[in-house]
């Protein structure tokens, strides 16, 4: 045991210290980033048009993240005969992005701040929300870096063009980034239910290279078959919003809906598409911890977000 650092120095569990994400370095000077992975929080959730609440969605997050704090010498999992994030695997914290009450632009502009200076130090990033919304301000950041996919693992298309004249909320992300020429495609898997998207915006969402799959029609093709219809080669962006999942595992959410993904639909999609692409950003968003006095959303949404990591510089090691 003495290699996993138990015998040494503190036991640190979970319930003490400061809840960094998995209890990680933080790193306050955003021109000091020296890591291969830096998780920043953006806090908003101006952008809704149900139940509000994903603000503390960071902090929520965070904490549940602490659970998977032990096993200083990364976690080994039997069925993969692996361990996943080791040691030199550098993940740090990096805090919020500033948010101004009630003003979108500002909130979004100091987001994409983050993001930039993440991918300027050369690491990945990965963005707790906040609602569907932040996803914007982190595809903004991604000009200049080369033609990128989008995976969604969404309930909703989120491909709303413009209504009452918002442009910018929860609703609009995946129409925002197809207008970008280096998103190339969007591959939107979960899609259910009524929509919060007219028919007009599947049509324009298809015409503008969107591949939308529902829970039952991913199923049927399964986690891999789902991922082979990304293009070979594609540098993926994946943006999670926690009401992809089924709000029976996930109901700390604004906007839940029943028939959605169980825990290992997803992660065994996150798996495939590690093996198969270069994973470039991540976000997850939509998480409410105070519609779910369990936490177990929370703590679903930490374990997905440290496993995908761990798939993902699992298979960096090995090219």
């Amino acid at each position: 045991m003495a290699g996993h650092g138990y015998e040494t120095g503190r036991l640190d569990l979970p319930f003490v210290g400061i809840s960094t994400f998995g209890k990680r370095p933080y790193v306050s000077d955003w021109d000091a980033i020296e890591a291969d992975v830096a998780v920043m929080g953006a806090p908003f959730d101006f952008g809704t048009q149900f139940r509000a609440g994903a603000r503390f969605g960071p902090r929520g997050v965070r904490e549940a993240s602490t659970l998977f704090s032990f096993g200083h010498a990364g976690a080994y999992d039997h069925e993969d005969d692996a361990t996943y994030l080791p040691e030199e695997v550098r993940i740090v914290d990096i805090g919020d992005a500033d948010i101004v009450h009630t003003d979108t632009m500002k909130s979004h502009a100091n987001i994409e701040e983050g993001v930039r200076k993440i991918l300027q130090a050369g690491a990945l990033p990965v963005v707790i929300g906040g609602d569907h919304s932040i996803n914007i301000p982190c595809i903004n950041a991604f000009d200049g870096e080369g033609d990128i996919h989008i995976l969604q693992i969404d309930a909703h298309l989120d491909f709303v063009d413009e209504r009452h004249g918002v442009r910018y909320g929860h609703g609009n992300p995946m129409r925002r980034a197809a207008e970008k020429p280096y998103v190339t495609g969007l591959t939107q898997v979960g899609i259910r239910n009524v929509s919060s998207t007219a028919k007009e915006g599947y049509d324009a969402a298809r015409s503008m290279g969107s591949d939308i799959l529902s829970v039952r029609q991913a199923r049927k093709i399964g986690p891999e078959g789902v991922i082979a219809r990304i293009p070979e080669g594609a540098r993926v962006y994946v943006t999670i919003d926690i009401d992809g999942f089924c709000p029976s595992i996930a109901p700390g959410t604004g906007t839940p809906s029943h028939g959605g993904f169980l825990y290992y639909d997803v992660l065994e999609m996150l798996q495939a598409l590690a093996k198969r692409h270069e994973v470039v950003g991540i976000d997850l968003v939509e998480v409410a911890p105070d519609y779910d006095t369990t936490g177990s959303t929370s703590i679903l949404a930490a374990q997905v977000l440290l496993n995908m990591l761990g798939f993902i510089f699992h298979e960096r090691a090995k090219r």
